[in-house]
């Protein structure tokens, strides 16, 4: 009978609190504790971030207005253990958890459709492409998560979820729209926002959006222009939900972005090409809870996902190899990749004896096509290469509570994959365990541990590249035997919640996380065979080095690539994220220590990011309407470089960003933000360009409702 009456209740309150915190994002002046907002990537059950049993954060659309980015990046920045890798001169997205990244270590999710797409080049292989101003939160949990999102997960997870009607309108509104619009300087020009929805009672509520954004080529600190960095965006977002009894919920999604830009590679030295991107999420889903039904807390979701860049061949003036090659203005360069999947879960919530239970079951499924067409010069096609895989999996998962000092998870997860292009096919399977146990010794105190396995399957690029390299001039190999990667990870933290530190109305909040993850098998690229010399002047066929090698112009030693199993890398760290709100301001704080290395050759691994350390101080005034503060960020620097490798070493910088925020009514509110206030020139880690200098933005948004 206990059971019956609580766990209903218990329920409830959990629906209740995963709507109210997504329109709290919008609505409350006061939401600048992040902590505290609701996130399902640690369990797929809901909780806040500050009780997550993980490296668990989450970033409110209040954070995205206040800073006003313009890629995603600007944001994820004040998230400890997490970084990203970009071309400037590419809208596209690459993000590192804890020193792991690319060909799906870290699962990225927009509605919880998987974003797979990748192509090869002298930057990150997996990216994304989605704006700052159709996110609405974002759920972002470090480390093994692979129990329950699927193969691949061993970085991480990183949820994006897109704009709703609870962004825009208040409980009590039936109808409305925000138009925004954004200007600044430094290539900033414009941005306008369109967003508005409708609620037909409790039956049903549809929401829309357009944004279009239009940035030209920015300055560095020095006051360089970084030609090609402009680009332009047309986007699209509808959502539809349908409720058509108590407890069930239809809801569908459409997300279509266009991007337009041109450049010559991700360090502006090579072929240029105009690029065309099409990246559309299509989900489908469909949930049913109800207090009431304690055993039943079910949701399906089918989504698939597009995108497709074409470029065309504009001009070679750096080295004029590809129209040596036949290659013609005009020429075109396709890559598809279309991703279909689906997720199913349900978690039931019983009691036995004093132990309360939340059984999740589940199981989830992804296909991949990759097609590349390359009429450009073949380089496109041999490097990312055509193919197909499948990976599918079930996990069963029980989250176990005694009294309110104890939590166990324990978690098992099955995983399968197969691999096919050309004569090529491989496939495998594995079972992953997970178990975690939190005590909470004290009130507001929470310390926990987890040991978790994670499984990556191989990708197509990795098992299936295969061409010469255009200049110098050297061969990659595929290696169709490549074994998956596991993941061995030992993690620590401690959570900290407390109301009326220092006054009545205060709060604090923080997590702090310690981890140590092994990965056998490890997949990187390296070098193989005998050295052979080529040219150092490019157009001149390889092949007369064969007659005369060693001599003028054949003095570029070079061999060939090729993905391999390294023995075992181990990546260890620590993370710190805390936030102090005292109702007239608010501070937060971030850092990030990660460590990582080849066991066998002891040298760092290339994907390890450099020290980093973030904080925010707001303080507020008339009556919490205006905002003002300032961001600092200090990055180390990064010089320990493998040996061999081409990437430059990168100097430690510190930025300052000085921003307000004004809203005088619930109706209109308008934001500023200097970023980069010293105008320091720097260059991110793994980026091969120089970031923009000091930049201005001014947003403006007026809200129209009706209740």
């Amino acid at each position: 009978m206990r059971a019956a009456r609580s766990l209903p209740l218990a329920l409830a309150a959990s629906l209740l609190a995963v709507g109210a915190a997504r329109a709290q994002d919008e609505a409350a002046p006061r939401s600048d504790i992040a902590l505290d907002t609701i996130t399902v990537t640690a369990t797929k059950t809901p909780e806040t971030a500050t009780e997550a049993l993980s490296g668990t954060s989450v970033v409110t659309r209040a954070q995205i207005d206040r800073l006003q980015p313009s890629r995603l990046s600007e944001v994820l920045r004040d998230v400890p253990g997490v970084t990203t890798q970009e071309n400037q001169n590419d809208p596209a997205q690459a993000i590192n958890i804890r020193g792991l990244q690319d060909f799906g270590r870290v699962n990225v999710l927009i509605d919880g459709a998987r974003q797979d797409f990748q192509t090869s080049g002298h930057s990150a292989n997996g990216v994304f492409y989605l704006d700052p101003e159709l996110v609405g939160g974002v759920d972002i949990t470090r480390g093994p998560a692979a129990t329950i999102y699927g193969s691949g997960a061993i970085g991480g997870v990183v949820a994006f979820r897109t704009r709703s009607i609870d962004d825009i309108l208040a409980p009590d509104e039936r109808a409305g729209a925000v138009q925004k619009w954004g200007f600044g300087t430094n290539g900033q020009t414009f941005l306008n926002s369109t967003a508005l929805g409708a609620r037909i009672g409790t039956a049903a509520d549809v929401f829309g959006q357009f944004v279009y954004r239009d940035n030209d080529p920015y300055r560095d600190g020095r006051g360089v222009l970084i030609r090609d960095t402009g680009n332009e965006l047309t986007s699209g977002l509808a959502k539809i939900n349908v409720r058509p009894a108590d407890g069930h919920e239809v809801s569908g999604t459409a997300l279509v972005q266009r991007f337009d830009f041109a450049n010559a590679g991700s360090s502006n030295a090579g072929a240029r090409f105009a690029n065309a991107v099409e990246a559309d999420t299509y989900t489908l889903g469909y949930r049913f809870a109800r207090p009431d039904v304690p055993l039943l807390d079910l949701s399906v979701k089918g989504y698939v996902t597009s995108t497709r860049n074409a470029l065309t061949f504009l001009e070679d003036t750096a080295s004029g190899l590809y129209g040596r090659l036949g290659t013609r203005r005009g020429d075109r360069l396709t890559y598809d990749l279309d991703t279909r999947g689906f997720d199913l879960h349900n978690t039931a919530r019983f009691d036995t004896g004093a132990l309360a239970h939340a059984l999740t079951i589940g199981g989830d499924a992804v296909f991949n096509h990759v097609r590349t067409s390359d009429d450009a010069g073949g380089f496109g096609a041999a490097f990312t290469p055509s193919g197909e895989r499948t990976l599918s999996g079930a996990f069963v998962q029980d989250e176990i509570r005694y009294a309110s000092w104890l939590r166990v998870i324990g978690a098992l997860r099955y995983d399968q994959y197969a691999l096919s292009g050309g004569a090529y096919r491989s496939s495998g399977d594995r079972v992953s365990p997970k178990v975690t146990v939190g005590v909470s010794p004290l009130p507001g105190i929470e310390v926990y541990g987890t040991y978790a396995e994670g499984y990556r399957a191989p990708s197509i690029t990795e098992t299936l590249v295969q061409g010469i390299h255009p200049f110098p001039a050297f061969t990659i190999l595929p290696n169709p035997t490549l074994r998956p990667e596991v993941a061995h990870t030992v993690e620590g933290g401690v959570n900290l919640r407390y109301d009326g530190v220092l006054a009545p109305a205060d709060a604090f909040r923080a997590k702090l996380n310690v981890f140590h993850n092994t990965v056998d098998d490890f997949i990187n690229i390296a070098s193989v065979g005998p050295t052979t010399f080529v040219p150092a002047i490019a157009g001149i066929p390889a092949s007369t080095c064969a007659r005369i090698p060693g001599r003028f112009p054949c003095v570029i030693p070079v061999r060939s690539l090729q993905y391999l199993n390294i023995a075992q890398a181990e990546l260890s760290g620590i993370e710190l994220e805390a936030a102090y709100d005292w109702g007239g301001g608010f501070v937060t704080l971030a850092g990030t220590h990660v460590d990582g290395r080849d066991t066998a050759t002891g040298e760092t691994l290339l994907s390890v990011p450099p020290d980093r350390v973030s904080a925010t101080l707001g303080l507020r005034f008339l009556d919490e309407r205006l905002t003002v503060g300032t961001r600092l960020s200090v990055v180390a620097p990064r010089t320990d470089l493998p040996a061999g490798t081409t990437l430059p070493a990168t100097k430690g910088y510190g930025l300052v960003d000085l921003f307000a925020s004004y809203q005088p009514n619930d109706r209109i509110r308008a934001d500023f933000i200097l970023q980069n206030a010293f105008d320091r020139r720097y260059v991110q880690y793994l980026n091969a360009l120089p970031n923009p200098g000091l930049t201005a933005k001014v947003a403006v948004s007026i809200k129209f409702a009706t209740r």
